[in-house]
């Protein structure tokens, strides 16, 4: 079964990132001149449970969180999108094949060494479309083979297909210990940790506590390696209201938070540490399945132009949103080229009519449209552990195209239930769950080829003119093809597949300790301070 895609980071602590608008803040609580403390706890809070914590299987942004903090990466790529040493030493990489020097120092949580071997199992594992990972096909092309050399050190990377972001999409992939690999009860508990923590307890819908290993040395790029005022013991809290996050941590009783509502303001207004990143907030999928409603382009396009956009990115985003430049959602973002502006059917209530009339979709008495004896409603999905401008969003739509003769019955999901919706049973019409990805070749896998659950094409996408734009991208490594990967972004938002209408500031407050923010909180980044 398929987990929730690399998809809303903001679902609780890991960032989306669009343009790559990074920043830090200090203040009240920063650390300013004051001295790191060593053997504090560092609490943070997270809107929902994670659900499984294997890394080879979940794709959900909390657990991915948690997940880097367990397991440790090849290597890390910064904000600004420099790749600096991880697990690996050196390396390098074009379309086909990558390698990397792995670290000697590297152990398993149980001391015994983390070999080139293991690190090749697990690229490996992820590349065999057969194990049902969802990284698959995104963070691993489908066939992709490595092998281990234990006595240099040296992995070596075939990706199954050419990748033009073969190192960053590899070497940041989350790796566990050879012998947890096997075992996928141990990895849903966060064992088999070869990072910079281990799991020391669970309390399901409560918290999660990790303790900091003292054998841990090798850190990422130019990070300290004695780790003076980094954590002893990290605790994610559940705190599905945001409200009661944020007087907790103005409380110095929370570390950090994820803020997104309003409560963001006056916590910025205190004057806390905080580090933000722009974030692809507001984006509406159609279902695209054979027998589903948005399997038509015209009354996709029509049901578009019967959304005021502008007022949807106002409501999701507290008024402070801005309108997208693509599809990208999170670091490293590697190419910045504007796919979105005209390309979006606009806001036109007369077109949105007209479209549906031509569709044959009649008013009925109650002012719902009907055709053939059935009502045009739609099941709309949107996260519902985000605070409230996710429900108050997808209402706002409710209301819009009622006046169109729309039905849209709006559900509110967890984490579960997006996954049991997008890669399950297929119970959604119109989706507002943002996907959050660093690459464009990683959401190739999530806008073409097979479905759920032999793939993890969720919408049905099938459009010729993204297939072919992806094909002309992946000749060319990196940045080379960032044209085409924007030209390949257009077919989809014109045709209305994707709606892409809101980015925020997403921001990370912080309270008697500092960090720095990727997609997700660097562990090694983090300092408390008294």
């Amino acid at each position: 079964m398929r987990t929730v895609p690399p998809l809303i980071a903001l679902l609780g602590a890991a960032a989306l990132t669009l343009t790559a608008c990074t920043g830090t803040g200090a203040g009240a609580g920063a650390g300013g001149d004051k001295i790191p403390v060593d053997g504090a706890t560092f609490t943070m809070a997270i809107g929902t449970d994670p659900g499984t914590l294997n890394p080879m299987l979940t794709s959900v942004g909390i657990a991915r969180n948690i997940d880097r903090f367990l397991y440790t990466r090849l290597v890390e790529v910064r904000s600004d999108g420099k790749i600096v040493s991880g697990l690996a030493t050196a390396w390098t990489s074009d379309l086909t094949t990558a390698t990397f020097t792995v670290n000697r120092e590297a152990t398993c949580q149980d001391g015994t060494p983390f070999t080139a071997s293991q690190v090749a199992a697990n690229i490996s594992f992820l590349g065999d479309p057969a194990n049902g990972s969802p990284l698959t096909g995104t963070d691993v092309q489908p066939g992709t083979t490595a092998t281990g050399d234990d006595a240099t050190g040296v992995v070596t990377v075939t990706s199954g297909m050419p990748d033009p972001f073969l190192l960053e999409s590899v070497g940041s992939i989350s790796l566990v210990c050879g012998s947890a690999l096997e075992d996928p009860a141990v990895l849903a508990k966060g064992g088999g940790a070869t990072g910079m923590y281990t799991m020391k307890d669970i309390a399901a819908n409560a918290k999660y506590t990790l303790t900091l290993r003292k054998d841990f040395t090798w850190v990422p790029g130019d990070a300290d390696p004695k780790l003076v005022g980094a954590p002893s013991t990290v605790v994610f809290s559940v705190l599905p209201n945001e409200t009661t996050a944020a007087n907790l941590l103005l409380a110095g009783q929370v570390n950090a938070a994820q803020i997104l509502g309003p409560d963001a303001e006056r916590l910025r207004a205190s004057g806390l540490f905080h580090a933000s990143v722009e974030t692809a907030t507001g984006q509406v999928y159609f279902n695209q399945a054979a027998g589903r409603i948005g399997k038509s382009e015209a009354l996709r396009i029509a049901l578009t132009h019967g959304l005021d956009l502008t007022e949807l990115r106002t409501v999701t985003t507290g008024g402070t949103g801005v309108a997208p430049t693509g599809l990208i959602g999170q670091l490293p973002n590697p190419c910045r080229i504007d796919s979105v502006k005209g390309n979006v059917p606009d806001f036109d209530v007369k077109a949105a009519n007209a479209g549906l009339d031509a569709e044959g979709w009649k008013t009925g008495s109650d002012g719902i449209r009907e055709k053939e004896g059935k009502r045009l409603s739609l099941t709309v999905i949107y996260p519902n552990f985000v605070g409230d401008s996710f429900a108050a969003s997808a209402e706002l739509l409710q209301s819009m195209w009622k006046k169109v003769g729309v039905e849209a019955v709006v559900r509110g999901v967890d984490a579960n239930g997006m996954n049991d919706a997008l890669f399950t049973s297929g119970n959604w019409d119109v989706s507002m769950v943002p996907f959050g990805v660093g690459m464009p070749s990683q959401l190739v896998a999530y806008f073409s080829g097979p479905t759920p659950p032999e793939g993890a094409n969720f919408a049905s996408f099938d459009n010729a003119e993204y297939n072919a734009g992806v094909a002309r991208a992946s000749t060319k490594a990196g940045k080379a093809g960032c044209a085409d990967w924007a030209a390949a972004e257009v077919p989809l938002i014109t045709s209305a597949s994707v709606v892409p209408f809101a980015n925020s500031l997403m921001t990370t407050f912080g309270n008697k300790a500092t960090f720095d923010y990727t997609e997700s909180l660097v562990p090694s980044s983090i300092r408390m301070f008294e």
